[in-house]
């Protein structure tokens, strides 16, 4: 199988004369008997840069805020105050912001390093050291299912098991319509993992072989404009994950006949 590429990568290859992209990462050998990918090496940076810059950021945090802290915290206050009111409840905001927060900066700038340098052109015993991250369906699976667990056990804590069964569970006898419409919303509701997980991979994915397509034929017009759409892309991306994901939450909560 040809190696897969990614980013920068693909400009190389396309004006050697030919592209080659893979849907699977590679491999690069194990860590303590674990497989590691050049999609996983590069989920760690993305962690740790994530990391590193809360760190830094909260050491530089003062009393009497700079015009960057300001408009920060006004940002940070704008979504904290939108989460609130689709959730009609700070304290539910209060519990659910960090993570909303946290799957939207680590989608965004996952999605930003597949334009850095070096991803997808530095090899590894032939192979691309790096990947983009969202490129390999592992990585927007697991994104998914950690946001299917948190809606349903959310669900089930803010309304109790029984109301939040009769969501999807329905005499057929004495409301025939209501279990119909119930187990749509059961195969609605385990669908929610593939529709979010290939949608953030078939995006990301979509979007390289779109670049490396212009860089094949017309490398010095358009990948630029393509390349700054591809930068917008990845954080409606983010955004959009992130927004479902509080969406969903909202319905979780709802009573039965409410949603109704």
């Amino acid at each position: 199988m040809e190696p897969a590429v990614t980013g920068a990568a693909l400009a190389e290859q396309a004006q050697e004369g030919g592209i080659h992209v893979a849907i699977a990462a590679e491999r690069l050998g194990t860590l303590f008997g674990v497989p590691v990918t050049n999609a996983l090496l590069a989920t760690w940076i993305a962690v740790a840069f994530l990391i590193v810059l809360a760190f830094v950021m909260g050491r530089k945090l003062k009393m009497t805020p700079s015009r960057f802290q300001t408009v920060l915290e006004q940002l940070v206050e704008y979504v904290y105050d939108y989460v609130a009111v689709t959730l009609e409840s700070r304290d539910m905001a209060r519990r659910f912001f960090p993570l909303l927060l946290t799957i939207f900066l680590f989608i965004w700038v996952a999605n930003l390093m597949e334009f850095i340098p070096g991803v997808g052109s530095l090899l590894f015993h032939g192979e691309p050291l790096f990947r983009s991250v969202n490129t390999d369906l592992n990585t927007p699976l697991m994104l998914a299912l950690v946001s299917f667990f948190v809606i349903e056990i959310t669900g089930i804590l803010a309304i109790g098991v029984v109301k939040y069964g009769k969501k999807f569970i329905q005499n057929p006898i004495k409301n025939p319509i209501g279990f119909a419409v119930g187990l749509v919303e059961l195969i609605g509701e385990l669908v929610r993992v593939v529709s979010l997980s290939f949608r953030l991979f078939g995006n990301i994915l979509a979007g390289e072989v779109v670049i490396a397509v212009a860089l094949y034929f017309m490398p010095y017009l358009l990948p630029v404009p393509l390349m700054m759409f591809e930068i917008f892309i990845g954080t409606l991306q983010a955004a959009v994950f992130a927004l479902l994901t509080l969406f969903f939450i909202k319905l979780a909560i709802t009573e039965p006949h409410e949603a109704h």
